[in-house]
């Protein structure tokens, strides 16, 4: 069953681009939307879609939210794992919802508290082809997991998942939560909290240890909706004290660095 189309298309050639409206897109399997900056086999942030009605109600100019894809429906009310038929061909999973982040109160004051997670849902292509204006958006098959809105639940995610007897490297964990490199300096505390379970999974890129880096390639594999265990989550992240008081949107109280410089990177 459709539940909408597709309104407008853009792409950004670097982070330092504004997105520029295209007429068509092509999106790649397992990378992203070829052309565009977060193109990314490893990111969970690959593209982005943002509804209309986001932009109806808070009168914003054009690409203000710097989506990939404009749709006709409130993105919010999308769940994560959800997958999406995008015209005949392209088939989207649906992450998580993108954060209302300082680059938008650099826009209009005040706009990333007052849009909220009507920023738009990130989501990452498990099957290519061309996307177009007017194509139309269905429910597709059973949902895959779900990923956490809250980026520290995606961090023990990543760290549940690394293989036995391997290590994964601050840079590389921030990446595949989802998060920005500015964050890594914040992971050593936040893995600590965790408990002895996670000790030493996690290291600098600079460091000398003998174990295997894990560069993280299976953890977008498919698989039943049950193997993402949100409970478990929860659990593990109730050891971190004073962490579950920080809003998810917000990044951690990171030294030296402003709370928007923090920010995951639009």
């Amino acid at each position: 069953m459709d539940i909408g189309r597709i309104e407008a298309l853009a792409l950004r050639a670097s982070l330092a681009a504004p997105p520029a409206r295209v007429e068509r897109v092509h999106a790649i399997a397992g990378m992203g939307l070829d052309g565009d900056v977060h193109a990314d086999p490893l990111s969970p942030r690959q593209l982005l879609l943002a509804g209309t009605d986001a932009y109806d109600a808070f009168a914003l100019p054009p690409h203000t939210l710097r989506e990939n894809l404009l749709v006709d429906l409130d993105t919010s009310r999308l769940a994560s794992g959800t997958v999406l038929q995008v015209g005949e061909n392209v088939l989207l999973r649906l992450m998580f919802q993108c954060e209302a982040c300082g680059h938008l109160d650099a826009r209009r004051a005040g706009l990333s508290a007052r849009i909220g997670t009507r920023r738009g849902m990130l989501a990452r292509v498990l099957r290519g082809g061309d996307i177009r204006p007017g194509d139309r958006i269905r429910s597709a098959g059973p949902p895959l997991p779900a990923w956490s809105d809250d980026w520290r639940e995606r961090l023990v995610h990543v760290l549940d998942t690394l293989p036995p007897r391997s290590v994964i490297t601050y840079k590389r964990l921030a990446q595949l939560a989802g998060v920005a490199s500015s964050y890594c300096r914040a992971f050593p505390g936040i893995i600590a909290r965790l408990g002895p379970f996670y000790a030493g999974r996690a290291v600098p890129t600079q460091s000398d240890i003998a174990l295997p880096r894990w560069d993280g390639r299976e953890l977008f594999e498919q698989a039943p909706c049950d193997a993402f265990s949100v409970t478990r989550q929860t659990r593990r992240l109730e050891t971190l004290g004073e962490w579950q008081s920080v809003p998810a949107s917000d990044s951690p109280p990171l030294p030296g660095a402003s709370r928007t410089a923090a920010r995951i990177p639009d």
